[in-house]
């Protein structure tokens, strides 16, 4: 090694090292906190330079697993986060529908012997396990509050967390040339994330109405609002997505 690289090696600041002949600058290491999953998410959602996405031209109305399973108390797998959830879920899939708009509800459930499920379906073997949601079970029925019109909706059996796996609705949504996915549902950390990552992958402006999804703990729920919120989705008031398809 000549004495003019060692001289520069020398010069060099101990957090620079040289890779293919540049300065290679350490990335910052990770952020920590002591505020909680609601507080940080309290703080995005308060910024006045949050950007968004915005609606488009045309939307959809997903509504993602509302289904006895998770809606309904006798079972441990269910969960709530706001009291009135289906009632904003039902008010906007009826204002969707009035305006011609897609209005698509999904459920998942599984063969008798859960192979469907794959892979996802194999870590556990209880009687509240995901594969253990049957076809024609209690578990796999839409919750009874739900405003389903048989005639005018789309309605999918989905095996995945992204309610785009292996279904139509893609198809669906390019038939009606819609560019823009109000996804409501849970949970909020599973499956509305997995689709909202999913529309976004596919071109779609992603709103997600804040008191229409849910999960069974705060952290996860806040925790991923904040994330779709910075990265993949528009995280908005019920209030302002109704505003919005009325005056549209």
């Amino acid at each position: 090694m000549s004495m003019a690289v060692c001289a520069l090696k020398q010069r060099l600041s101990p957090g620079l090292l040289r890779v293919r002949g540049a300065a290679f600058v350490p990335p910052k290491a990770m952020e920590t906190s002591s505020k909680t999953a609601r507080e940080i998410y309290e703080e995005v959602m308060a910024n006045p330079a949050r950007k968004r996405f915005g609606f488009g031209k045309k939307a959809a109305v997903v509504n993602v697993d509302f289904q006895k399973a998770y809606t309904s108390g006798e079972f441990a797998t269910s969960y709530m986060t706001h009291p009135n959830q289906v009632d904003f879920v039902n008010q906007l899939s009826d204002l969707a529908r009035s305006k011609g708009l897609p209005v698509v509800w999904t459920r998942v459930s599984y063969m008798e012997d859960g192979s469907d499920a794959g892979i996802w379906g194999t870590r556990t073997n209880t009687p509240d396990s995901l594969q253990n949601i049957k076809f024609g079970s209690r578990r796999a029925e839409f919750d009874d509050r739900l405003r389903i019109d048989t005639v005018k909706d789309a309605v999918y059996l989905k095996k995945m967390p992204s309610c785009f796996h292996e279904t139509p609705l893609q198809s669906l949504l390019v038939w009606h040339q819609v560019d823009t996915v109000i996804l409501t549902g849970g949970s909020t950390s599973g499956c509305i994330r997995a689709s909202a990552v999913d529309a976004l992958s596919r071109g779609y402006r992603t709103i997600v109405p804040v008191e229409c999804v849910a999960d069974k703990h705060e952290s996860c729920h806040f925790a991923n609002l904040t994330d779709l919120s910075l990265k993949y989705a528009d995280v908005l008031s019920v209030e302002e997505v109704l505003a919005h398809l009325t005056q549209n």
